[in-house]
């Protein structure tokens, strides 16, 4: 589109046309304030930096939006490129003005470690601003528009960029919120700027099936406009070319040469009222025979951002295919200009319910994103939610519900409400039972079995497709997963706390507040959480939490009093000797023993099998007999090595399977390896080998495990 000079007095002509009464004078004195602001400012091209927020204000006026809009239009850029504040925006034009400048300034004074997250954290305020006001999108809209018009002074890398953000995201936006033509002229420029040769050779090609077919579109448009005289239904028929990146995708979407693209060039007939839309339809039908599967009713299902059409595509005179578009007068501006068309602001910024239904799709996901801290999943969430293939599907009562094409009746669940979804154990398609991996088609009737006690599934992840549901079940097991290592982190301190004899109260001491500043924790949950995730090892936390002893009383309490847990083992031949168990091998009750006298430190425990006894057997006279003494209560240590599949929860659902056998676990480390495998140790408290024998086996079972050792 070539690019038109705009003045302030075409300007406030354009906005007169269609708002008599509007403040001539404050757009004057934003002209006024926003020259005065950018000064002797240049574009890259050289042209007065001005011209620019002034092609903004007239797009805006092509939209026929409000006199606030148009205002903030031309101040848009003042404060990200001047030294303007946001405060003498406010002082000099209000409030409302200043919010929607606000919204569409970047986060300059925050430092991103990468563009990709600069973009994606400016992208997400810009969409917060517009969720309160969706004049701050239209703006932006408006604002691109321009800056694609001009892509061409700017470096090559740079306008590949802005182009495949503006493809990628402000055109499907464009298209959710209804607004045709800019989303067709967004995607036509994006196409000439990514893929230039195929672009100009497009156009070639589109100008010769115009000339060609122009004598044959005048032909069926006079038979057409004959036939609605004859009938004495109102309409005027007229011929459109569809935009080029439309011909290109259906290119490639059903891998086919230019030549096989029947629907170049088509027919649009506009007509009163809904019921002259169905009569004209018919009359079409009349004339020519309709292609099998061409025939859309958008009338009776309207797609999400509001666009209300039929489509047919007929074999019309000569074999030819010659699609058609009937519509009304209303729905024809709906198509063209979307939400902008009934545009109807009450009282600073809120809308009526037929604008506010077409960013629902905006709050929903705003509310379901709220956890995700990250910026970029956010950008992928919504890249995600203005996909614009769907499917149309019915609830039981009938309500129609539009889903992306793909959806499972997982996704479907979540669409009805987030219970809906969390508690789903299956699901009927058309009065018979599916898996929930089940991809709905169109014109499916789907019904969701529920159960209280049913939670999502992590392998639901692999499935659905909406960003919703995806957005929900992360923050249901993320949930889920802190629970369960708040759980285990807990049992995993109090062990470590007994062990040393403190009592549980200090956890809720001062002194564990001075603990968790000392570790950079904020609270005493997320401290169990940490423990519980392996983060941190709770030996680490209450060895902070003892009083500190002079190195050489350190030994002292293993020489005067053994631990109780090694009540049950006895020396042959000997009373009151001073032992302890190695920890090379943690022997239990039920191991075959072998005593190793130790200088100073009396005699170490070891089991037979022990690779260290070996070692130790070249001094026969230092190794003695030991046994275990019947004590029902006592429990001895033992390490346990696991290796599993690295993924989230595996620790809480083995510290689940040791709780279940009342063993209790007293420490425990976890390390994870580049090929995604862990490596966890646990330090438990068993009675026997028996009692091990058994858990080994139930740890064994367990999805994910790999393999357990001693």
């Amino acid at each position: 589109m070539e690019e038109e000079l705009v003045d302030i007095d075409i300007l406030i002509r354009k906005v007169l046309s269609y708002t008599p009464d509007a403040d001539i004078e404050l757009l004057k004195q934003a002209h006024i304030f926003s020259n005065e602001a950018h000064g002797t400012q240049r574009r890259i091209e050289g042209s007065p930096f001005i011209e620019h927020p002034l092609a903004v204000a007239s797009i805006l006026a092509d939209m026929k939006m409000d006199v606030p809009t148009i205002v903030a239009g031309l101040l848009h850029d003042t404060i990200e490129d001047t030294n303007i504040t946001a405060k003498q925006i406010r002082d000099r034009f209000g409030k409302e003005i200043a919010f929607l400048v606000e919204g569409l300034t970047k986060l300059s004074k925050i430092e991103f470690s990468t563009k990709e997250e600069a973009q994606a954290e400016n992208f997400r305020k810009m969409l917060l601003a517009m969720s309160e006001d969706l004049r701050v999108i239209l703006i932006k809209f408006a604002d691109r528009l321009h800056n694609m018009r001009t892509l061409q002074y700017l470096p090559e890398g740079k306008q590949q960029r802005i182009a495949s953000e503006t493809l990628e995201i402000y055109a499907p936006i464009a298209n959710r919120l209804g607004i045709g033509w800019v989303r067709t002229e967004l995607e036509d420029l994006s196409f000439k700027a990514l893929m230039p040769d195929l672009y100009n050779d497009l156009v070639r090609k589109v100008a010769k099936r115009k000339e060609e077919q122009e004598s044959y579109l005048r032909e069926v448009t006079s038979i057409v406009t004959e036939k609605l005289k004859e009938e004495g239904i109102p309409g005027k028929v007229s011929w459109r070319i569809k935009h080029y990146y439309g011909i290109y995708q259906k290119m490639q979407k059903q891998e086919i040469p230019f030549e096989q693209v029947h629907d170049v060039l088509g027919l649009r007939i506009i007509t009163d009222t809904k019921a002259n839309c169905y009569a004209i339809l018919g009359m079409i039908h009349s004339l020519w025979a309709p292609v099998p599967g061409r025939f859309k009713d958008y009338i009776g299902v309207p797609k999400s951002n509001m666009y209300q059409s039929l489509h047919t595509t007929v074999i019309g005179p000569g074999g030819e295919r010659v699609e058609f578009q009937i519509r009304t007068t209303e729905m024809n501006m709906i198509a063209e200009h979307g939400i902008a068309s009934h545009w109807r602001y009450k009282e600073k910024g809120k809308m009526d319910e037929k604008s506010d239904r077409y960013i629902s799709w905006l709050r929903e996901l705003i509310q379901a994103q709220r956890e995700l801290s990250d910026a970029k999943d956010f950008l992928d969430a919504v890249k995600g939610e203005v996909v614009p293939e769907v499917i149309y599907v019915f609830t039981p009562k009938g309500e129609i519900k539009e889903m992306p094409v793909g959806s499972t009746p997982v996704d479907f669940a979540y669409s009805i409400h987030s219970e809906v979804g969390n508690k789903c154990v299956g699901a009927k398609v058309n009065g018979r039972i599916v898996p929930l991996r089940f991809v709905l088609r169109n014109g499916d009737t789907v019904e969701i079995l529920t159960s209280p006690t049913q939670g999502p599934s992590r392998d639901w992840l692999k499935f659905v497709v909406t960003p919703r549901a995806k957005g929900r079940i992360k923050q249901w097991i993320k949930a889920e997963e802190r629970k369960q290592s708040v759980e285990l982190g807990q049992k995993l301190i109090e062990a470590e706390c007994r062990r040393h004899d403190l009592n549980l109260s200090v956890l809720k001491s001062e002194e564990m507040q001075r603990v968790l500043k000392l570790l950079s924790v904020s609270s005493l949950e997320d401290l169990f959480s940490f423990i519980g995730h392996g983060k941190i090892s709770a030996h680490q936390v209450v060895n902070k939490l003892l009083p500190e002893k002079p190195e050489e009383e350190a030994p002292v309490p293993k020489a005067v009093k053994p631990p109780k847990e090694h009540k049950g083992i006895s020396i042959k031949g000997t009373d009151n000797v001073l032992y302890h168990t190695a920890r090379c091998c943690y022997p239990i009750p039920g191991d075959g023993l072998i005593g190793f006298v130790t200088r100073g430190r009396g005699v170490t425990i070891h089991r037979r099998d022990c690779p260290n006894v070996d070692r130790l057997a070249f001094d026969d006279a230092r190794l003695v007999d030991v046994e275990w003494k019947a004590s029902p209560d006592a429990t001895s240590p033992v390490k346990l090595l696991i290796e599993a599949v690295d993924k989230p929860g595996i620790l809480a659902s083995l510290s689940s399977v040791i709780s279940s056998v009342n063993v209790n676990i007293s420490n425990a480390t976890v390390n994870s390896t580049e090929d995604k495998k862990s490596h966890i140790t646990f330090i438990l408290e068993v009675t026997d080998k028996g009692q091990l024998s058994g858990l080994t086996q139930k740890i064994a079972q367990l999805e994910g495990v790999l393999k357990v050792s001693r």
